[in-house]
């Protein structure tokens, strides 16, 4: 009877992991350890679970013992390390690192792999072979499984980026050394390879120098695995320090000796440029034995330059072929082509150690290089122009040693050879560590400052890094430590740049993720965009096709639309076709794909949603900008713009913007050559940009003040990006900002000033209390009555809480307070001193006059127009305010007023009143405002008369320099409507009447009633006219007095502002009803008057014979109805009094008006002689005095003057023509005495005429026109005597008259 085999113990399982393969060991001995467990707890799984563990290692087991039994067989070719694979098995097996040096062309990179498979390594664990292009690690798989006779993708396999050919059976795995450290995130201690060799370590980029520093960290935890590092013989010894002083295998390459040649730039009479140099260079070489040339050039433009001086110099037989990066495959490949004659190939620095380009005999090395560099202070990848290292020119010089003797021509001296750095400066010390620093963080190997770099990185740029990992917020600091977030795990995930991971991210929240993707995916090949040398024009021109005009993201993504759309439709070969024609690049298309796809992936583990809705231009650059927030920038002059941390760049030439120069752009990336560039562009609006950068973004608050609109203090927030001003001024309420700033403001504005919202009765109280005070000040011209602003603000602080800085947040307070007086201002809390009685009356609030009171306004600010006391003057009753008594001030401004009119007397004068205080005072306590009648007394007469009564000394009213006043000491007017607003202000009274004149009518038009706005009345068919009329509008009672007023042949009823006035349009409008309603004298004046006097008035130099005839009618009238109007002691105002005037006139007038065209005409006839007298030739002495004649005339004979004069005074008006005429007779006898009588009277007359002036033209006192008359008889009693005056007169007697006005 047969029994169950005994199931193995665990220990013996333990045992067995060493024979397992290396990437099962670590799983399995868990899995035997919680069998362990199991086994203790006599879990009845227990025996399950250690069949199952059993079972998972026999299969590893078989696994290892196949790949043992199938390793494959191995030939080695003839190469320089084939001679010396026995002291490299040798030290492979002594130790855990082995460097092996060797130049380019000595085999170590195929032969290396096959030495380890002999060693048998590759069976515990696969051999992974890093290489730092895709290229060559896919043709380096391809060369070794050709050599071990294995299709590629069996024993030898690669994986790089998006293609992975590997399978279970590999033993060799051709990979780049990015794919390795992708790798590291999921298989920490790389457990599948059990030799790992890193090739061509001297090229020293970061991916190398990651992977050197982890796998030192590795290889202690590991000691099974196998490092081998190979490298050109550029500076070995550094990887050999770095592991621990590893044994180095030299094996030398298939190397001719070179001749190196000095051509120093120095030695060359004429200042040759470098291109000059090249062809000289060239002509030597073409003197030595026929090969092809090598020339190193720093850039595309250099080889174009260089290109074009070669072809000019038409060598025979010669190729000039460009070899650089951007090229196409196809025109990379034509090196490589076999060729006849002599070749000149012009390349980059990609020519030193990554392309081997055959047949080179002879080398030109100018000694520059475009390398890039970080600069740690503009904060951008630079591409400058550099000195290469010895190293660099050592490798050079070192491509022409390939097939036979070579020559390498150096154009610079041996000096500046010697003089530069041994080697290149690795990429690490040469690059932003973004990346680097987010991988470490992702694996978890803590400080990047203690990580075990070949050459530790400059610490400003860990910092750059560290910073660019903030900007896009992968990293948050925790106590100072830098910490992953889950952005940054995000990130970290995505296979492409953390800036375009950033944009990937950000797009799933705006809905453009699959623009996005396709984007980022674009920004992270080689521009898939050719530009032929020979065809730039016809590559530009369909490339434009894919153009957008504000965006070359969006170009990029049309292109890939297009490419696409065209993928759809097309054969493989027809689409190869297409690319080629559209000048793309098909290979990089496919590459561009592929990143797309596994994006696709990654963006689905992180739990991205792609939308198939089409994504606006405002979303799709709002992801991109979150990736590129330090790649702003705005324009500053001309074609620059000013970017982050103050950088200044240009958009690049061949960027789609670079003609719109739009006003902000952000660029993919900033790249200093010439000068700074910014490529690849879009246009922007700064508002996208807030929302995303509010982790990186910099707001200063200015001008912090009080707005009653929104209840709140507001400050003008800058919001600043790496110094760029994406939010330049925007209001924000500023209490959560500055609570205290906040709080002195609203107390300040809101509280003391009253320019609030809040209506809570303690605070109108408090107001009202302050505006009491701030009057007080204002009529007293003082500041110091009110207590500081300081007392007022504390009184408020030490009672609010600092949060209470607002309305609502007063409200809030304020509800909840129970005592309502505790923001209650007492007077002593604002007074400094209180105010007495004697402060009212000096100030009053009002003007009287007569039944009239007028509100005061005081202002305190010297030098405004409005300083002093205003008298405020509603429209409707301007008319009826008069100027008198405001010369006077209010009492409390009297005494300032009289010192200030004493000081502005001239000299001569003000000596005899000083001091001015005190006669100020003297006169103060006598003179008074009004007479013994109760009239006003103005007060420069009243102040000259109290004067001259003191000292004796007389003041003549011109002498007192009342322009020279201060404002607060004239009284100023301010005219205001129904609602209080001012519609003029001035110091002159009279003149705003004259201002507000259409508008007081307008005024009194609409006050009245129907009754009172007749027009076109022809006769009296109303009952009665008012002398006045009162109507009360806005408070105030308007007065105006009606009066009919004459318009040609009719009469208009108007409300006339003055009763003067008034009354004088009356009588003229009742004239013309009177005449209107009689019929005319004329036939009885043409009956009645003598032919002589007929001939006279006809033939009347002065004017048309019916205008003279009804002004004599007009007089006569007028003559009449004011003799009626004397007799009866009444105006004619109503139809009875009317008709009664009427019938008086019509008895009366043919007489009247006889006799007045009588005198009239008498007066004429001599007027007319007078003038005829004055013709002709005139002599030299009497020309002032027929000039005086004339003028004179035209006073007493002019159209209307016999209303004018009035009948009375005809008899009069005739005399003074006598005395005219008269003195015509007496001119030419003495023109002496003449002249001495004409001054007399010139004297008489302008001190009249000035008289006159102080009055409005239509405001002359009756009394002072009178003397115009009197005037006339000083005339008759110096020219003409013996016709005897009215009175007795002279020149002193009409001075005397004048002196009262």
């Amino acid at each position: 009877m047969s029994s169950e085999p005994a199931a193995p113990s665990v220990s013996s399982l333990f045992n067995e992991l060493s024979h397992c393969m290396l990437a099962d060991r670590f799983p399995l001995r868990r899995r035997l350890q919680k069998v362990s467990s199991l086994i203790k707890e006599k879990s009845p799984k227990a025996g399950e679970a250690v069949a199952d563990v059993s079972q998972r290692i026999e299969d590893s087991k078989t696994r290892r013992q196949w790949r043992a039994d199938n390793l494959p067989e191995i030939e080695y070719p003839p190469l320089p390390v084939s001679d010396k694979k026995d002291d490299i098995k040798a030290a492979i097996e002594a130790h855990q690192v082995v460097i092996v040096a060797g130049e380019t062309g000595s085999g170590k990179t195929t032969q290396l792999p096959k030495i380890c498979l002999e060693l048998g390594r590759g069976v515990n664990g696969m051999i992974a072979h890093t290489q730092p292009r895709r290229l060559a690690a896919r043709s380096v798989a391809s060369r070794i499984a050709e050599e071990l006779k294995t299709p590629l993708g069996d024993k030898v396999g690669f994986k790089i980026r998006f293609s992975d050919q590997v399978s279970d059976a590999s033993y060799v795995k051709l990979m780049t050394d990015g794919m390795l450290l992708a790798e590291m995130q999921q298989d920490r201690f790389l457990n599948q390879y059990d030799t790992i060799i890193i090739d061509e370590a001297h090229e020293r980029s970061l991916n190398i120098d990651f992977l050197l520093g982890y796998l030192r960290q590795l290889l202690d935890k590991r000691p099974e695995l196998k490092l081998i590092i190979t490298s050109a013989t550029i500076d070995p010894e550094r990887f050999s320090r770095h592991f621990n002083d590893a044994p180095i295998v030299e094996v030398s390459g298939r190397t001719y000796p070179v001749e190196i040649r000095y051509h120093d730039p120095e030695d060359r009479s004429d200042d040759a440029d470098q291109t000059e140099a090249i062809v000289a260079a060239v002509d030597e070489l073409r003197n030595e034995a026929p090969g092809d040339i090598l020339v190193f050039l720093s850039g595309e433009r250099d080889i174009r330059d260089t290109q074009d001086a070669l072809q000019k110099q038409k060598y025979r037989n010669t190729e000039i072929v460009p070899l650089y990066a951007r090229l196409s495959a196809a025109e990379q490949n034509r090196i490589f082509q076999s060729h006849s004659g002599q070749r000149i190939v012009l390349a980059t620095n990609v020519a030193e150690t990554s392309l081997t380009v055959p047949g080179i005999k002879y080398v030109i090395d100018p000694g520059t290089a475009r390398i890039s560099r970080y600069s740690a202070r503009s904060k951008v990848q630079r591409l400058p122009i550099e000195p290469i290292s010895q190293a660099s020119a050592n490798q050079r010089a070192g491509r022409c040693g390939r097939v036979s003797n070579g020559i390498c021509i150096r154009l610079y001296s041996e000096d500046d050879y010697l003089g530069r750095p041994e080697f290149t400066d690795p990429e690490i010390l040469r690059t932003n560590l973004a990346s680097v620093i987010l991988q470490m963080l992702a694996l978890g190997l803590g400080d990047i400052g203690a990580f075990p770099f070949v050459q530790p990185p400059d610490s400003r740029n860990i910092t750059d890094g560290f910073r660019l990992l903030e900007e896009i917020q992968a990293i948050a600091r925790s106590k100072g430590q830098p910490k992953l977030t889950q952005m940054g795990r995000n990130i970290a995930r995505l296979p492409i740049d953390p800036r375009y991971a950033r944009m990937v991210i950000e797009a799933g929240r705006t809905n453009a993720l699959r623009e996005v993707m396709v984007i980022a995916a674009g920004l992270s090949i080689q521009d898939p965009r050719e530009r032929p040398q020979e065809k730039r024009q016809q590559a530009d021109e369909k490339h434009n096709e894919h153009r957008d005009k504000d965006s070359d993201f969006i170009s990029l993504f049309n292109l890939w639309l297009a490419f696409r759309e065209q993928q759809a439709a097309l054969t493989n070969n027809q689409l190869r076709k297409w690319c080629k024609t559209n000048f793309i690049n098909y290979l990089r298309m496919r590459e561009w794909q592929d990143i797309v796809s596994q994006l696709k992936k990654s963006v689905a583990e992180i739990g991205l949603g792609i939308s198939k809705q089409e994504a606006d231009f405002q979303s799709v650059h709002q992801a991109l900008c979150s990736g590129l927030l330090s790649h702003l920038g705005m324009k500053d002059k001309e074609r620059e713009y000013l970017g982050s941390r103050n950088t200044k760049f240009m958009i690049f030439p061949g960027s789609g913007l670079s003609k719109a120069q739009p006003k902000w752009i952000m660029a993919a990336e900033l790249v200093e050559t010439s000068r700074l560039f910014a490529r690849m562009n879009a246009k922007i609006d700064p508002a996208w940009v807030e929302p995303l950068a509010k982790h990186v973004t910099q707001s200063s608050y200015s001008e912090p003040h009080w707005s009653k609109k929104q209840g709140a203090v507001i400050s003008f927030e800058k919001v600043t990006l790496f110094g760029l001003p994406i939010v330049p001024k925007r209001s924000v309420v500023y209490s959560k900002i500055d609570a205290h700033v906040s709080q002195d403001l609203f107390i300040r504005h809101a509280l003391i000033e009253g320019d609030t919202k809040l209506n809570d009765k303690v605070l109108q109280d408090n107001q009202a209390l302050l505006e009491q005070v701030d009057e007080l000040e204002k009529k007293t011209r003082r500041r110091d009555i009110l207590v500081d602003e300081e007392s007022l603000v504390n009184f408020y602080a030490m009672r609010l809480p600092v949060e209470v800085n607002n309305e609502a947040a007063f409200r809030k307070w304020w509800q909840k307070q129970p005592d309502k007086s505790v923001l209650a201002f007492t007077e002593d809390d604002v007074y400094r001193q209180q105010p007495g009685q004697a402060t009212a009356n000096a100030f009053p609030d009002v003007w009287k006059q007569g039944t009239i009171t007028l509100p005061l306004r005081y202002h305190f600010e010297p030098n405004a127009e409005n300083d002093g006391v205003t008298v405020t003057i509603p429209l409707p009753i301007l008319n009826q305010v008069s100027e008198k008594g405001f010369d006077w001030l209010v009492p409390g401004l009297r005494h300032e007023l009289i010192v200030s009119l004493i000081r502005g007397l001239p000299k001569r004068l003000r000596k005899n009143f000083v001091p001015a205080p005190n006669y100020a005072d003297a006169c103060l306590e006598d003179i008074n405002q009004f007479d013994k009648q109760g009239q006003p007394v103005p007060l420069l007469q009243a102040l000259s008369d109290k004067l001259r009564r003191m000292t004796g000394v007389t003041i003549e009213q011109e002498e007192w320099q009342t322009d020279q006043l201060e404002r607060h000491l004239k009284m100023h007017f301010a005219v205001v409507n129904g609602k209080g607003a001012v519609i003029e202000q001035g110091d002159d009274l009279e003149a705003l009447k004259k201002q507000c004149q259409g508008q007081v009518k307008a005024t009194f038009e609409k006050a009245a009633t129907p009754e009172l706005e007749r027009k076109g009345l022809q006769e009296w068919d109303f009952d009665k006219l008012p002398a006045t009329f009162t109507q009360k509008m806005g408070g105030f009672e308007v007065q105006a007095f009606p009066a009919l007023v004459p318009k040609g042949d009719k009469v208009d009823i108007v409300l006339v502002d003055e009763a003067d006035k008034a009354r004088a349009e009356h009588q003229r409008g009742v004239n013309v009803l009177i005449r209107n309603a009689m019929p005319s004298p004329l036939s009885y004046l043409q009956s009645k008057l003598p032919n002589k006097a007929k001939l006279g008035l006809y033939f009347n130099p002065f004017g048309q014979i019916k205008a003279l005839i009804d002004d004599c009618i007009l007089a006569g009238i007028d003559d009449l109805t004011r003799r009626f109007m004397q007799e009866h002691n009444s105006e004619i105002r109503d139809a009875d009094t009317f008709k009664a005037c009427l019938d008086v006139v019509r008895a009366e007038i043919n007489d009247v008006v006889l006799d007045i065209a009588k005198q009239v005409e008498e007066g004429l006839t001599l007027a007319h002689q007078c003038q005829k007298q004055m013709k002709g030739n005139v002599p030299l002495n009497m020309v002032s005095a027929l000039g005086d004649v004339k003028q004179h005339l035209g006073t007493l004979v002019y159209p209307g003057f016999v209303t004018d004069l009035g009948r009375q005074r005809l008899s009069d008006w005739n005399r003074y023509i006598k005395g005219l005429a008269r003195r015509l007779e007496k001119l030419p006898i003495d023109p002496n005495k003449d002249r001495m009588h004409q001054h007399t009277v010139e004297k008489a007359e302008a001190a009249y005429k000035k008289a006159c002036n102080k009055f409005p033209a239509d405001k002359v006192p009756a009394e002072l026109a009178e003397i115009r008359w009197m005037i006339e008889e000083l005339r008759v009693s110096l020219f003409a005597q013996q016709l005897g005056t009215a009175y007795p007169v002279s020149a002193k007697r009409v001075l005397n008259a004048l002196e009262n006005f």
